[in-house]
């Protein structure tokens, strides 16, 4: 599909859904959906669910994103350390977390009569995933899926539009640090995100710190390795703040989009 009719696509949805409320992450899609969204005239209303699974950064660059559009970024508490389920992190963690979450959001979207929308894409996997389940149980719709709009198109647009974004690495929740069947506790996601600005403020980016046994095992891509060994003092000072075994993998990370 050519990105004239995939941009014909989303405006002809924004045009069918006047009012739309996203699950609004600060990232690479939901970021573009939003700038869409105010683009074709749709009333979009941002909504930031922030929890002990979100990094303060993604908050920020939620705000950021929004003041750069002009409109008003909605931050709501959620707690998803409140339900055992999500605690025992178990293959179907994501499901539970997503429930919480897109559970709130439908509540607030129903009271304001809106579409409850997020940022899945096209290149997105279709298949039974825990949270892709939660997201249809709850009739979470997802425009840029639904019009074919995959990262590419995504990130290219993003960089048209003049979107900070456009080039930001995907980023997954602090809970997929912790090893599946590891229970999760608020301390543990503190010390994670931790550590991952330690490696942030050393100008590291597109890793993981990962839990290991009580451990910080750390994932970078292998173009960054050369800069790792040049900062392995650093690396270990500062992550060692919060962790007291610091791992460095030796099997790079492949970056997933």
């Amino acid at each position: 599909m050519e990105l004239t009719e995939k941009k014909a696509r989303l405006s002809a949805y924004f045009a069918e859904h006047k009012k739309v409320l996203l699950g609004f992450s600060g990232g690479v899609d939901s970021a573009f959906l939003l700038a869409a969204a105010k683009e074709a005239g749709a009333e979009a209303v941002a909504c930031f669910v922030k929890t002990p699974f979100q990094p303060q950064f993604e908050l920020e660059d939620a705000q950021r994103l929004a003041d750069q559009l002009g409109v008003e970024l909605h931050v709501i508490p959620g707690d998803p350390l409140s339900s055992p389920q999500v605690i025992r992190n178990d293959p179907r963690r994501c499901y539970y977390c997503k429930q919480i979450i897109f559970s709130t959001l439908r509540t607030y979207a129903d009271e304001l009569g809106a579409t409850l929308i997020d940022g899945t894409n096209a290149t997105d996997p279709e298949d039974d995933r825990p949270g892709m389940q939660a997201l249809r149980e709850l009739s979470v719709q997802s425009p840029l899926r639904l019009c074919g709009w995959g990262k590419a198109d995504i990130r290219a647009e993003s960089n048209r539009m003049g979107l900070f974004t456009w080039d930001k690495p995907s980023y997954a929740c602090l809970a997929t640090r912790i090893p599946t069947g590891t229970p999760i506790d608020a301390e543990t996601l503190r010390r994670v995100e931790g550590a991952e600005d330690a490696l942030f403020s050393l100008g590291l980016s597109d890793f993981r710190v990962r839990v290991f046994h009580g451990a910080a095992r750390i994932q970078l891509p292998e173009s960054q390795w050369h800069i790792s060994e040049a900062l392995r003092e650093e690396i270990v000072r500062k992550v060692g703040a919060y962790f007291d075994t610091v791992l460095l993998d030796m099997t790079p990370r492949q970056p997933r989009e």
